[in-house]
């Protein structure tokens, strides 16, 4: 299927964060790369200006966006305007067929007629080297049916402007008008175990480290702060595992028993804990974000799960699926200073080279890029 409005993520034309938004414009990078990216689409930001040029919609938003963001409860009846103004805004009937065709043939390549899917923000100014947007714009997990997509789809157009995103676009300097948002729409992995992986050590910048974290489940509750995750420190070079921490984990995120949508439960007394990843997988995941680190050249915040269906038939390890990758924006920027040359040599001059004067320095404070 060709349309403006549709670029799939194995799809080789050439396409950059203008039209797909850095989440989804990541994912296309990476899928190309061989990574094990599940497959889906996104919702190019032409289809947003379709949307935004009906009905007079753009001035409406553009008139609503007027006045200061200093003032939290005058931004939140904009915010919340603006939102209602695009839900009840009427999609154009090319890209909603265009959204629907899409989805229709994701179906078909995964084999299941209803698949499971996250819609997912990729507003075009988000996960940057300067800014990762985390957190700022909406997801909906576990959507069925074509007519649910689209109606996520257009939440996730109208998250572009939730109070925490304009605010938080105050705050940089940024512009609120000519915004553009695409959407990406992928298969859903029905996790065992998820969580995140940054190929820098958020705790000191410790550029030769690499910290995976998982909880059981999906990831949402690592995110929101609701479980603590596991904690695997792991040698960037040699990939061995230097210190676990492993937190207690009472609930879980996993899908409804009807298919439709999410519930949590309560983590059985046995698996609570435990580190909910074998070795093999801290090893397997923490190779994952080291590959995105490699393909981008700068350290990456990547959020990962493995599938509890390919695990077991499989038959021997893991099977870790890459949901996203986005510069790790804390220390990065920090630490850009010169490689400088070594007299080393082997393992030593490598790890020496990779960390640098200023990754060594103890007066930095510690932090955590995990920003979801």
């Amino acid at each position: 299927m060709s349309s403006p409005y549709i670029v799939a993520f194995d799809s080789p034309a050439e396409s950059g964060r203008g039209r797909l938004g850095g989440k989804c414009a990541a994912l296309l990078a990476m899928t190309r790369a061989g990574a094990p990216v599940p497959p889906g689409f996104t919702v190019t930001t032409d289809a947003f200006e379709a949307l935004l040029d009906g009905g007079g919609l753009r001035r409406a938003v553009d008139a609503a966006l007027s006045g200061p963001a200093a003032d939290p409860a005058a931004v939140a009846a904009r915010g919340a305007e603006i939102r209602r103004l695009v839900g009840e805004g009427p999609v154009p009937p090319s890209v909603a067929s265009a959204v629907t065709a899409a989805y229709e043939e994701l179906c078909r390549t995964v084999g299941c007629p209803d698949a499971a899917v996250a819609v997912r923000s990729s507003a075009e100014v988000e996960d940057s080297p300067e800014a990762s947007w985390a957190g700022q714009h909406d997801t909906f997990l576990w959507i069925r049916g074509g007519d649910a997509v689209l109606d996520a789809v257009r939440r996730c157009w109208a998250s572009l402007w939730t109070d925490r995103a304009i605010i938080y676009r105050a705050a940089q300097g940024l512009p609120q008008r000519g915004l553009r948002m695409a959407v990406g729409v992928q298969q859903m992995v029905d996790a065992r175990t998820s969580g995140a992986a940054v190929t820098v050590n958020p705790a000191d910048g410790d550029l030769s480290k690499i910290v995976v974290e998982a909880i059981w489940g999906l990831g949402q509750l690592m995110v929101s702060g609701q479980v603590t995750p596991d904690a695997h420190l792991v040698d960037k070079v040699l990939l061995t595992t230097v210190r676990t921490t492993v937190s207690p984990k009472h609930q879980e995120l996993v899908p409804a028993p009807d298919g439709h949508g999410l519930v949590r439960r309560a983590v059985e007394e046995d698996r609570r804990q435990v580190p909910c990843l074998a070795p093999p997988e801290v090893v397997e995941i923490a190779r994952l974000a080291k590959t995105a680190e490699r393909h981008y050249g700068f350290p990456q915040d990547i959020e990962w799960a493995i599938d509890r269906h390919r695990r077991a038939s499989a038959g021997t390890g893991a099977t870790a699926m890459l949901l996203q990758t986005r510069p790790e924006t804390l220390w990065s920027r920090r630490l850009r200073t010169p490689a400088r040359t070594s007299q080393g040599a082997g393992v030593s001059s490598i790890v020496d080279t990779m960390l640098g004067p200023e990754a060594r320095r103890r007066d930095l404070p510690n932090g955590s890029s995990r920003q979801r």
